[in-house]
């Protein structure tokens, strides 16, 4: 018969942190219903959503933590001409987000490994909003669920993953990144991270069983 550990091998020594991007990875995120649904309130196309909000520089501000949650609202509304709250962000943020069962049924079988952490590129607003958005993410990450605001920075500015990496206490090249966006790959390989760019369930299965995380 076959002992247990040689029919669960461990990880690789090297590996003791798992990082896993949000939107994109963990669930789908669809940007444009959440512009559509803004532009329903303010009364405005997308195209000025678009302009006001996200081609002026509020959410990269916010997402690199130059503006609190209540400024970051402000700036929104004041772009908007229209009141914008919690409230509005919460309802316009949550209809453009959908788990994905398959990724954070990777995540939960990692976790039984290594540990594991999120970390997405957004702003002290959302870092408030985590539980009523995803309380299925809180249950599987705990409280290692971070922003990118926290850092002080964003992805795929390498500072970011060291940052992330001593806040966990591991060496960055101890630490697995996965995220769909090339540039943040490259960003935390830059880092000294390992890297897996996100297109498939299946794609990052074949990965983390490669490496020895499942």
């Amino acid at each position: 018969m076959t002992a247990p550990d040689e029919a669960s091998p461990s990880p690789g020594p090297d590996v003791r942190l798992v990082v896993f991007d949000m939107d994109d990875v963990l669930l789908r995120y669809d940007v444009e219903a959440r512009r559509a649904a803004i532009g329903r309130l303010a009364g405005l196309t997308h195209d000025e959503i678009e302009r006001r909000i996200w081609t002026s520089g509020i959410e990269d501000a916010s997402d690199a933590g130059l503006l609190s949650a209540d400024a970051y609202l402000d700036a929104v509304a004041a772009a908007l001409g229209v009141p914008f709250g919690r409230r509005e962000w919460h309802d316009t943020r949550r209809l453009a987000m959908t788990l994905d069962p398959a990724v954070t049924a990777l995540a939960a079988r990692v976790s039984a490994r290594v540990p594991i952490a999120l970390l997405t590129n957004n702003g002290f607003i959302m870092k408030e909003h985590f539980d009523a958005l995803v309380p299925e993410l809180r249950a599987l990450f705990g409280p290692s669920m971070h922003v990118a605001a926290e850092f002080a920075t964003k992805k795929p500015d390498p500072a970011i993953y060291r940052r992330l990496a001593a806040l966990h206490g591991v060496d960055p090249a101890a630490a697995v990144m996965i995220d769909d966006k090339a540039t943040n790959v490259d960003g935390a390989r830059a880092a000294g991270l390992r890297a897996h760019h996100f297109t498939h369930a299946s794609r990052l299965e074949t990965f983390l069983d490669g490496i020895g995380l499942l």
